[in-house]
């Protein structure tokens, strides 16, 4: 086979590949168009077991809805707020862009597609608006890619949107929050999604601090005379500053949040030092290998990420409490814990243990939990190690409240049954570190 024949034969594998992918996203869009359809029902259905509840209480006519939730959760192996969301972004589709739903049930348009046309064009009350709306952008969505969709019908949804930008903004204000994200490498991503002005300040300040730390750095090496010298220390060893502006601008934006105080507080009559004095806690758990330098694994952050060993050992020197826990060598489950400072040894112990909510995919720090009786006390659950477990305030309304149930089985295993009658296990988390056959270090 020549040169040319082999351009030729390749390129039609290309063009076949090329027409596979097409027909296999056609069926995930099917499949993704279903998924939408049945989430939508589960909304209805909690909606008619909601308009059923004669209580005014928004605590009993959440019921239906987590509930619900909670079981889809389980099943799929999502968090249940996860679930929740995704059944009322389901229903909104499904009721407000029916045309949508269709073309990606076809085939036509991907599930991404879809979510740009409900998050662009849900800002449209007129029926009549948003259905023309809907049929201009779909078209365009057929034949673009996702990114120029957005871009497209974000334009078309501001030219159609009889508000003002006063009023827009002042409902978008209301959904500003700060989000965590982790990430690998013992890294996590801080978004804050903030008014437009206030993040470009925020960057501004930022940008100009990290520029007049650089400038003193260069006046310092210039003074020494090792200006366009790189490194940590020169020959005498004197120290420079040798961080990027990114680096820079992200140390002096974690100094400012953990130090700084705000500019306007209302607490300072009803709070000593006002909120300049709250400073941050996190859960810090290593092994004492790690502690005294003899390993650099195992250290992590509120059961939910690891962190690196130099910030876990620094943490841990400034602590004024500790907890020494110990734990099975086989399956790696905490046994036991006691402390220096000791609190009542059930609560330590659940917390040392459990590490985060015991609801199925929740991942809550167990100190910002409560502590249940699975069996509950009022109907002779006894107050031991064997019947407590760490809950957050959802899951532990969803069990207290609704016909879920929780058992602890051995090892701390909690079995939670549906309201169906369907079982689902959480198994405690284990301790990132296992033993070593070395000798101990001390």
């Amino acid at each position: 086979m020549d040169g040319h024949e082999r351009y030729l034969t390749e390129i039609a594998a290309v063009d076949a590949i090329a027409d596979r992918c097409v027909a296999i996203r056609s069926r995930i869009a099917a499949d993704e168009a279903a998924m939408l359809r049945e989430l939508a029902a589960a909304w209805d259905l909690a909606q008619q077991q909601t308009a059923r509840i004669t209580s005014a209480a928004s605590r009993q006519r959440d019921m239906p809805l987590r509930s619900i939730a909670a079981q889809i959760s389980v099943e799929t192996h999502l968090h249940d707020r996860t679930v929740q969301t995704k059944m009322y972004d389901a229903w909104r589709l499904v009721t407000l862009f029916p045309t949508t739903v269709d073309a990606l049930a076809g085939g036509r348009i991907s599930k991404a597609h879809a979510d740009v046309i409900l998050d662009t064009g849900a800002v449209l009350d007129e029926a009549e608006v948003r259905a023309a709306f809907e049929s201009v952008v779909l078209d365009w969505a057929e034949a673009e890619t996702v990114g120029r969709t957005r871009s497209y019908a974000r334009q078309l949804a501001e030219k159609l949107d009889p508000r003002s930008m006063h009023e827009r903004h002042a409902v978008a204000a209301d959904d500003q929050k700060i989000t965590i994200v982790d990430l690998d490498d013992a890294m996590s991503q801080v978004i804050a999604l903030v008014p437009t002005v206030y993040a470009h300040a925020i960057a501004d300040r930022l940008t100009r601090q990290a520029h007049a730390l650089k400038r003193i750095d260069q006046d310092a090496r210039r003074a020494a005379g090792t200006e366009g010298a790189s490194g940590d220390a020169d020959a005498d060893g004197l120290s420079f500053d040798d961080r990027t502006i990114d680096q820079t601008r992200a140390d002096v934006f974690i100094d400012l949040l953990l130090t700084g105080a705000p500019a306007i507080d209302a607490t300072c009559d009803a709070l000593p030092g006002g909120l300049g004095a709250i400073r941050a806690h996190v859960q810090i758990t290593l092994p004492l290998t790690t502690l005294t330098g003899v390993t650099d694994g195992g250290a992590d952050i509120d059961g939910k990420a690891p962190i690196d060993p130099a910030t876990a050992r620094l943490l841990a020197g400034a602590t004024p409490v500790w907890d020494r826990v110990m734990y099975d060598p086989i399956t790696a489950v905490v046994l036991t814990v006691d402390r220096y400072q000791p609190t009542p040894a059930q609560r330590r112990l659940r917390l040392a243990r459990d590490r985060h909510c015991r609801f199925p995919g929740c991942r809550m720090p167990a100190r910002r939990c409560q502590i249940d009786h699975n069996h509950e006390h009022h109907d002779g659950g006894p107050t031991s190690t064997t019947n407590l477990a760490c809950l957050c305030i959802r899951h532990h309304t969803l069990k207290t409240d609704t016909d879920w149930t929780a058992r602890q089985l051995t090892g701390g295993r909690l079995e939670w049954t549906t309201p169906t009658g369907r079982t689902h296990t959480d198994h405690p988390p284990q301790v990132i570190f296992r033993p070593t056959l070395d000798a101990a270090p001390f």
